[in-house]
């Protein structure tokens, strides 16, 4: 075929159904050919059916239920945009966050462009009467999160008898963040006769069940993940070291000296965890910023102008706090807490490496997590490259590569005649090249200091499980008999006072200790190290805290969601 002939591929938008306008605004948005997800969900969205799409972050889904959508609601948003009538919302996007909120609201506004389509994004942290305006003045598709959108429901700001076409974004994180009774009472609000399409990078029991109570013979969709072709590098490095938790900031120091990330996000397991990370990589001089759910969305927006503006080397993050953040040109990943469940690695490692460029994922590994590693990489198929944290050798040589490039590049730049009489001054006492050489070495100490590091030392994986680790609790009270363990003695010398939580979930809800150290810390804001034993009964949990913060825990566990289920919790009455 001459490369002037341009005949469709069975990978053009051309052929999927959309209508010419559309097509002519993806062109001039540059895009040239669909990708699987969009391929498989477009024709079948246009047919009108419900779909049940298992598809990941950064596969392109958002097209691919934002173009259906635009093309089916285009006649009405035209009618009523014309007619100066408010135009009713027949369209909704249900997504998890603030951040992916815009994102999508931003997306389907490009797509919709000439089709009069009014879309109004909804989420806290914003101005109520500034969406309630929004709506007033005609909204044809809203993009929401579930508790905003209720709110508005409530208030009857958004009004849902018109539906047509309704589609769940990232439906397992919304479970994950606790919106499943939102998300059931946004659907029964519903009419029966919508469209439904749920997207989501997991499809668990309970998602299946909601689809099963709210989709209508839906069709299911599921994209697998590229397979990287023989012989080729993966997208994706994927690094693991093995470190003790005292040694992990400054073995993350080390790491990210030795790999020099143009952007790199770093993900912790608490707010806490967060700030104090934060504080530790700026004094080492990072330019480190903070993310997580504690902080105001004023500053939630600031950090995230930074980022998207370069101006920041770091972005530490919660988990909840990064979700639906869409960050360009990301080189690195890393999981300075390994995440309890292996499905989350796999959509934090995936934000790197994109649209065919490589990225790397690295994880701090406390030697207690060796069996989540496996089970990461019998969930992912692919080995992680298991290797030792640089040593002070490594990393000096490191640093004197770099000061070789620096001088590298000023030899080739030129404009040294100002210092080159120093030079010559010089060589007449001593030898040029030692010259040179101790020139080199006061620019390397200039900028990487005199070297004063202490060797990390390997752990040694005696094979026990800490407190709070993944794969199975602490020895509780109860199980290590009347005197209990030295450390539950330590632990109780050094916060005094402690009393016991009674929490009503446990193994039948499929409670894990770090489950309940993620969620204490986390909402009630006290570091782990506070929390003491941890006992997990078939529907119950007990959990040993500080007296003086127990009511303060209870509160904030009280508003909480744990496995996406509201809790009871109280002191525990047998105690």
């Amino acid at each position: 075929m001459s490369p002037t002939t341009k005949t469709p591929t069975d990978h053009a938008f051309s052929t999927l159904g959309l209508t010419d306008s559309l097509l002519a605004v993806v062109a001039a948005l540059g895009y040239e050919e669909a990708t699987p997800v969009q391929r498989q969900t477009i024709p079948l969205m246009l047919s009108g059916q419900d779909l049940l799409a298992q598809a990941a972050t950064g596969t392109g889904k958002t097209a691919a239920f934002a173009l259906p959508i635009i093309q089916q609601l285009t006649p009405d948003g035209v009618k009523g945009a014309k007619s100066g009538k408010r135009a009713q919302t027949c369209g909704m996007v249900l997504v998890p966050t603030r951040e992916l909120a815009m994102q999508v609201a931003e997306a389907i506004h490009k797509y919709a462009r000439g089709s009069n389509l009014q879309v109004v994004p909804l989420y806290g942290g914003a101005s109520m009467q500034q969406q309630i305006r929004a709506l007033d003045r005609g909204a044809d598709i809203v993009v929401a999160t579930p508790g905003r959108a209720l709110d508005h429901i409530r208030r009857k700001t958004l009004v849902l008898d018109a539906i047509r076409m309704l589609v769940l974004d990232e439906a397992d994180e919304m479970l994950d963040m606790g919106f499943a009774e939102d998300i059931d009472a946004i659907l029964e609000g519903t009419p029966k006769t919508r469209q439904t399409a749920l997207f989501s990078a997991t499809l668990p029991a309970r998602i299946l069940a909601i689809s099963k109570r709210h989709l209508n013979n839906p069709t299911r969709v599921t994209i697998a993940h590229e397979k990287t072709a023989a012989g080729k590098m993966p997208r994706v490095r994927q690094v693991a070291y093995i470190i003790r938790r005292d040694q992990k900031p400054a073995a993350l120091d080390r790491i990210l000296d030795m790999e020099n990330p143009t952007s790199a996000i770093v993900f912790c397991r608490t707010r806490l965890e967060v700030d104090t990370l934060v504080d530790t990589m700026n004094a080492h001089g990072y330019r480190a910023e903070a993310l997580h759910g504690g902080m105001q969305q004023r500053a939630r927006d600031a950090v995230m102008s930074r980022v998207r503006a370069q101006k920041t080397d770091l972005l530490i993050a919660t988990d909840v706090a990064a979700r639906g953040l869409d960050i360009e040109h990301l080189s690195h990943v890393v999981n300075y807490d390994l995440p309890p469940e292996p499905e989350s690695y796999v959509h934090r490692s995936g934000r790197t490496g994109r649209a065919g460029r490589e990225g790397t994922a690295i994880s701090l590994v406390e030697p207690r997590e060796h069996r989540l590693l496996k089970a990461i990489e019998f969930l992912t198929k692919q080995k992680i490259e298991l290797a030792t944290v640089p040593s002070v050798a490594d990393l000096q040589a490191r640093r004197l590569e770099v000061t070789k490039a620096s001088i590298r590049e000023q030899l080739v730049a030129g404009g040294f005649d100002d210092v080159r009489v120093v030079v010559q001054a010089l060589a007449d006492e001593f030898d040029l090249l030692d010259v040179a050489a101790a020139a080199v070495k006061v620019a390397h100490l200039a900028t990487a200091g005199d070297g004063d590091e202490q060797e990390i030392a390997a752990p040694q994986d005696t094979g026990r499980y800490e407190r709070s680790g993944p794969e199975r609790g602490p020895r509780s009270p109860r199980a290590a008999g009347p005197k209990g363990s030295r450390k539950q003695d330590e632990y109780r010398e050094s916060v005094g006072n402690v009393v016991r939580l009674w929490i009503g979930a446990g193994k039948a809800a499929g409670i894990r200790p770090g489950d309940l150290v993620g969620a204490i810390a986390g909402e009630a804001g006290i570091p782990s190290k506070a929390i003491g034993a941890i006992e997990i009964a078939e529907r119950f949990s007990l959990v040993e805290v500080p007296d003086e913060m127990a009511d303060n825990i209870i509160a904030s566990l009280k508003k909480a969601t744990l496995r996406g289920q509201k809790i009871i919790v109280r002191r525990d009455r047998d105690a």
